[in-house]
């Protein structure tokens, strides 16, 4: 018998899925219905660090909202969203082959930013955090990129790689997390939930 969930996952996300089991961590996925519109859409002016805090926060305001809707059982609710940044402009979810060749070839050799906002809602309250790593790309040849598109690995992630798939062997160096690049900071999961009240295993 499986153990009893302890909290709302407000994400489709298999890595932040599999994060959570990796701390222990019984939860259910949250199927939230996304908002009509742009997927994520970047307001006039608003920074990379400002736009991932605000959607993971909107990601938690949604999801509780739905609970409250469909009279679901009280639970801690956990949300996050991850945006990678190269010289502070956002490169999202690739929606063509092209835009995620594009992606690659732009992080070719340089290094770049990480960051992942999580947010936890409990007792009508929103608990945030943010985990900023440097990743650091080797050079790719075009073949490579070509390659890894053909895999159909870059596509739902952000920066058009994933770091706990093929493109492992891509990343030369990380100052940071490296779950957080996955995409859910363990140690400021950890953080929120225990501020919350909620003890890990």
């Amino acid at each position: 018998m499986e153990p009893a969930p302890r909290l709302y996952l407000a994400s489709a996300s298999p890595r932040r899925r599999e994060l959570l089991t990796q701390i222990g961590l019984p939860h259910t996925v949250l199927q939230v219905p996304a908002p009509a519109g742009e997927d994520e859409p970047i307001l006039p002016g608003e920074s990379g660090a400002d736009y991932v805090q605000r959607t993971a926060r909107e990601k938690a305001e949604r999801g509780l909202d739905w609970l409250h809707a469909q009279a679901l059982p009280a639970l801690p609710l956990l949300a996050a969203d991850t945006t990678v940044l190269l010289e502070g402009c956002v490169l999202g979810k690739p929606a063509t082959r092209a835009e995620a060749l594009q992606m690659l070839q732009a992080l070719s050799g340089r290094r770049h930013e990480v960051r992942t906002a999580v947010v936890l809602g409990w007792q009508q309250r929103l608990h945030e955090a943010v985990s900023v790593t440097q990743v650091q790309m080797r050079a790719l040849s075009l073949a490579e990129c070509e390659r890894y598109c053909d895999s159909g690995e870059p596509f739902g992630k952000a920066g058009a790689y994933g770091i706990q798939g093929l493109a492992g062997s891509f990343i030369a160096h990380i100052e940071g997390s490296y779950s957080a690049v996955m995409g859910l900071p363990l140690f400021e999961t950890a953080q929120l939930l225990r501020h919350a009240g909620i003890e890990l295993p």
